[in-house]
């Protein structure tokens, strides 16, 4: 499943570069993750990146966007 950042976003801007699908963009008043574009790190780590540097853990899965690990691969190989 996608991941979503909830409202209790600071905007400290470290969880953009992370995202090594650029899934991850300022929006009106939080950061916001495009689910077509994020694999939650799938194909390139081991654990999703922007959840790991989130000083107030605002970053969880979206639970109207459920995904298999299979699912977010081919997604991985898509993005591409």
């Amino acid at each position: 499943m996608a991941l979503i950042i909830t409202e209790e976003c600071i905007n400290c801007d470290v969880c953009e570069p992370e995202c090594p699908n650029g899934a991850i963009s300022a929006g009106d008043d939080t950061y916001v993750i495009d689910p077509a574009m994020c694999t939650e790190c799938v194909g390139h780590y081991d654990s999703s990146q922007c959840v790991e540097v989130c000083p107030v853990d605002c970053i969880t899965k979206d639970p109207n966007r459920e995904e298999t690990e299979e699912e977010l691969m081919e997604k991985y190989e898509r993005l591409k």
